[in-house]
């Protein structure tokens, strides 16, 4: 009985410091092989291999996330119930091209400023995904309600709020991605100055 106690305990405390704990996505950056001798070159290759948005479209590069949870529903005494525990297990994947073969100095100049642009502009999406699963840990925890024995009345209000936060942020990434690909905006500067060599 008492070694039933002291796991129990055990238990607890681990499952307590784990809630206390700060959670870390996971960021993977990976490349797609293209080739090329000029910037008009290399940015043709992109367009053959870049990867697919959907089933048709290809991209400079792509910016995706897998995200699971850990959720403890705890039925109260009064006949509610409330979502103490909300964990987040967050992987974004960030894919790139990159240059199957060494690039003379002058294009490996032109590269580099190209690529280093296209990294932070896809960063600005992984901070927008980021953003998006604290704002559903910050509604979740605590999240209530009543005459909910179950806990099922609680986990469709959760739905319900992670489908409004979901497509506000596929909203903002797709208003960022229309500005900075837009005439004069940033990623349609970095393809110009790879290009024609501006």
């Amino acid at each position: 009985m008492r070694s039933f106690w002291l796991t129990a305990v055990a238990f607890l405390l681990a499952e307590a410091a784990m809630a206390q704990e700060p959670w870390q996505p996971v960021e993977e950056w990976k490349t797609y092989a293209i080739s090329g001798t000029s910037g008009v070159e290399l940015y043709a290759s992109i367009g053959e291999r870049g990867p697919k948005i959907g089933q048709e479209v290809r991209t400079i590069a792509l910016t995706n996330f897998k995200l699971t949870w850990t959720r403890k529903y705890v039925p109260q005494p009064d006949g509610s119930c409330t979502l103490t525990t909300a964990r987040p297990r967050l992987i974004i994947t960030y894919t790139l091209p990159k240059p199957s073969s060494p690039l003379s100095q002058d294009l490996k100049r032109k590269w580099d400023a190209f690529i280093t642009g296209v990294r932070r502009h896809e960063a600005v999406h992984g901070v927008m995904i980021k953003d998006m699963v604290k704002e559903i840990e910050r509604v979740s925890i605590g999240l209530s309600a009543p005459n909910d024995p179950k806990c099922t009345k609680v986990r469709a209000a959760l739905q319900a709020k992670l489908g409004e936060i979901s497509r506000a942020q596929r909203q903002k990434s797709s208003d960022f991605d229309r500005v900075e690909m837009s005439d004069g905006g940033n990623v349609h500067q970095l393809i110009l100055a790879l290009v024609n060599g501006r």
